[in-house]
Parts: structure tokens; sequence; C-alpha cells
């Protein structure tokens, strides 16, 4: 199995898909791997999303197209442009992270794929002056998230959230989920609503706890800054962390993703970090994943996965 593996799901029928950047999808049955790659019918080698819809399709988002496996073959989802939003509950959404000039989310029917653009921003010209990420439209999608009412929510690289409740599409931004310290792009790469309702968005200096009466009269989401979580020694002297992934287990605990400084576990009052290594070298960290039983995955750029056993995460070995 190839060490790139970023983004880890499994199926309804407990099979684990790999994908990985760079070298296709790695198929594990508990017994046998299977890597397929373009010579199979991939668009692409490099992976962002893996999808299931409820027929037990398999859908891969690459960075050349959206391919669709009914187990036996891989086809690629044309897709068309439209402004035309809708939310169905059978929909499957897909991004496309590190594609250029992408201006939007993509929707699955089941029967078409459709390539949306969004609203222009509200401070669509203002930022534009001040100069933007050269790598990514401002509008490219780093997230997809649904919340617990069925809503869709987008985080973009450099023009915040926005919210879509299959009537109106509307913004959010705040200098601090997209731009660090440091002045780097960070972006909006996760989205999580907890059990109370709030949002936790990107980083853990605030939770957002937001107003949708003010919203529906608005044009942009509406919403107040909620406290959250900073703890200088345990995130190494500062105050508050960006995390790439969010991720809420079976007894309610929240984990948060780092690149470089493992994972963070939330308990609801204390905060506990767990390191990630091979050997005794630090390993970054690209996403975390939830499985059918609720344990707990990680992706790296180039350790392959880990896995949670109740006191660290360890390298998966299938054998």
């Amino acid at each position: 199995m190839g060490d790139r593996l970023w983004y880890i799901y499994q199926d309804k029928k407990n099979n684990y898909w790999f994908g990985s950047n760079g070298e296709g999808v790695f198929f594990f049955d508990g017994k046998n791997i299977v890597n397929f790659t373009t010579k199979d019918g991939l668009s692409s080698n490099s992976i962002r999303q893996i999808q299931e819809d409820r027929l037990g399709n398999m859908y891969f988002s690459t960075l050349n197209g959206i391919n669709k496996f009914d187990g036996r073959q891989f086809t690629t989802l044309q897709a068309i442009k439209s402004k035309d939003w809708k939310l169905e509950p059978g929909d499957l959404w897909f991004y496309m992270l590190g594609k250029k000039d992408e201006h939007g989310p993509y929707r699955y029917d089941g029967k078409v794929l459709y390539n949306l653009e969004f609203p222009k921003h509200y401070l669509h010209d203002e930022m534009l002056t001040q100069g933007i990420n050269p790598f990514f439209s401002p509008y490219e999608l780093y997230s997809i998230y649904k919340d617990r009412k069925g809503v869709m929510w987008f985080g973009t690289s450099v023009f915040g959230a926005c919210r879509f409740d299959g009537k109106s599409i509307k913004w959010m931004y705040e200098r601090d989920l997209t731009i660090v310290p440091d002045g780097g792009s960070f972006g909006i790469r996760s989205i999580f609503e907890d059990k109370e309702g709030d949002f936790w968005i990107c980083n853990t200096k605030h939770r957002y706890s937001f107003d949708l009466q003010q919203t529906a009269t608005s044009d942009r989401l509406k919403y107040k800054k909620l406290n959250g979580i900073g703890n200088a020694k345990i995130f190494g002297g500062d105050e508050y962390i960006y995390y790439s992934h969010i991720v809420e287990d079976n007894e309610g605990n929240i984990w948060l993703t780092t690149w470089d400084k493992g994972v963070y576990r939330y308990d609801g009052k204390h905060l506990t970090q767990y390191l990630v290594k091979e050997a005794s070298k630090d390993v970054n960290l690209v996403s975390m994943y939830k499985d059918n039983r609720g344990d707990l995955w990680l992706g790296s750029p180039e350790n392959g996965a880990f896995k949670f056993n109740g006191s660290s995460f360890e390298k998966f070995k299938p054998w």
C-alpha cells in the first residue's frame, strides 16, 4: 500500500478505500489489496474525496474529474455548468482542491453532475484589490459539510464560508479564519456543528452561534462569536491553533487534526494531545476519519495511514 494516503473511507460492506495523492485508490477488503489508477479508468491518481451512494456505488473526486465505480468499472461523470442551486436528500457534493479556476461545488443528483457557481461575495471587489492566494481561485473549496439539519456549508480558500439551506446562499468572512498570524492563507478547511448547535471553524479561538432569523433578512450570515478553547501550555506556546479536520467520536469527544502538532482530543473540559510518530520522526497529517465502528483514522502526506488503538495512533499495516 502507498505512503501518500490522504483520505480513508469505509463503505457499507466494511471495505476500506484509501485515496492517495498520486498513487490512485487502494481497496482493502480485510484480506486483499487492489490498487486502482488511471490505467483502470480513474481521471487522475490524485484523490480529493471518497463517497458512496445509497446503492453502494463509489465516487472519487480527482484533480481531473469525478469518477463513479459500480464494482466493475470506472466511468467519468460529465459536469454541466449551472447556477441552478438545489438541495435534495440524496445529493452528493464534490470539490477538487488543487484544480485551478474552480468557482463552486459539484452536485450530483444520481443522474446529472452540476458544476455550480457561487454568487458574488459581498467583499469580492475589496478583497481582490488586496491580493489573493495565487494558487487558487478565491472561491475554490477546501471543505464541504452537511450540518445536523441537512444544510450544506462550504469552506473556501480565500472568501470564508457560506451556507446553503435549499433556498438561499449566504456568506460569512472573518480574517482570522482565513489568514494566519504570519500572513499566510489557511482557508476554511473544516466546519463542524456540535451538539449544542454551535459551529467550530478552522481554529480554536472562537465558536460561532448563527442567528437564522437575522440571517433571513440580511445579505449575509449573522452570528455571535463565542469563546473557543485555548491553552498555551497544551498548544506548545500558542494560545490557539488552526486545525484541518474535526471529528466527534462515539463518546462525544471532539478531535482536532493539525499538520505538524499531532491530534488533540477535547472532552468538554480538558485537552489532550496525541503526537503521531513513525519511529522517532514526527508525522505530518492531512485528514481524520471515523469509520463504521467508530475507530479513528489519520491520513498523511508521506507516511501512510494511522489508526487509533485506544491510547495512541499507530501506523496501519494490513498484515
